[in-house]
């Protein structure tokens, strides 16, 4: 099953780093938060991304063109040009680097996914979350209610939009008014081919009317996760997220 990430925003909120590399790559303990999203679905067997650039995206291309170099030991015979990995790097991912546009909203990103995804369900996310949110869980979850769209409801400060949930059925989805039961989108979604059809093009928003839509034919359920959850908005996000993987406590590394 394939994993879409959303990589191609400008992350203008954290201007003060994404001036120079796009949010995605911004490091926790080292690595790309990027890297981080990856390492967790690929924790459930899930190893094959396609992740949707924009701003930068020749930044991500060239950190994944260089990944092997960039993660492991090695020896060069500069005469030969030869390279001798002493611990290269395994990982098991399949990474397909597609480039979606420099201004394209986040549901037109996802449009422009179509051909390289197929007729098959496949997991979305954003490149800026974490979490330790059980994805077999959330995949079992999607296929036993077989409505179009999961989205995983998340509890967090009430600055995000919030889900209306009756017995796991999402009857409304508003992407930034007040709270009311503390439920909001976290991203980590699992998503059926016909939701493409409720997309028109490069400037919808993904939040916005494809998942209401979908919400109100009651094609849109969520998979409610009471664990840790948190995304990367501001310097103060960063920093806790650092904090948390220097602490070697991190609920997303398991």
């Amino acid at each position: 099953m394939k994993v879409v990430i959303l990589a191609g925003g400008y992350g203008t909120r954290l201007s003060e780093f994404t001036e120079s590399i796009p949010k995605p790559m911004l490091k926790i303990g080292g690595r790309p938060i990027l890297w981080h999203i990856m390492n967790y679905y690929s924790k459930f067997g899930f190893n094959d991304f396609v992740v949707a650039l924009g701003y930068k995206s020749e930044i991500i291309k060239e950190f994944f063109l260089n990944y092997h170099s960039l993660n492991s030991d090695f020896t060069v015979d500069l005469n030969s040009g030869r390279i001798n990995y002493l611990n290269k790097c395994v990982d098991d991912w399949k990474v397909s680097l597609i480039y979606t546009g420099e201004d394209t909203m986040t549901g037109g990103r996802v449009k422009r996914l179509q051909s390289f995804i197929g007729n098959e369900t496949f997991m979305l996310t954003y490149g800026d979350g974490l979490s330790n949110i059980n994805l077999s869980n959330l995949l079992k979850f999607h296929k036993a209610h077989k409505k179009m769209v999961t989205v995983s409801a998340v509890r967090p400060v009430a600055r995000f939009g919030n889900l209306m949930i009756n017995n796991h059925e999402v009857i409304n989805f508003k992407e930034k008014p007040q709270t009311e039961q503390g439920w909001i989108n976290g991203g980590f979604l699992v998503v059926n081919p016909e939701f493409f059809d409720f997309i028109e093009g490069d400037k919808t928003i993904l939040e916005k009317d494809p998942l209401e839509k979908v919400a109100k034919i009651g094609e849109l359920m969520a998979f409610q996760h009471d664990g840790y959850w948190q995304c990367m908005d501001t310097k103060r996000d960063k920093d806790a997220l650092e904090n948390l993987w220097n602490s070697g406590s991190a609920p997303w590394n398991i």
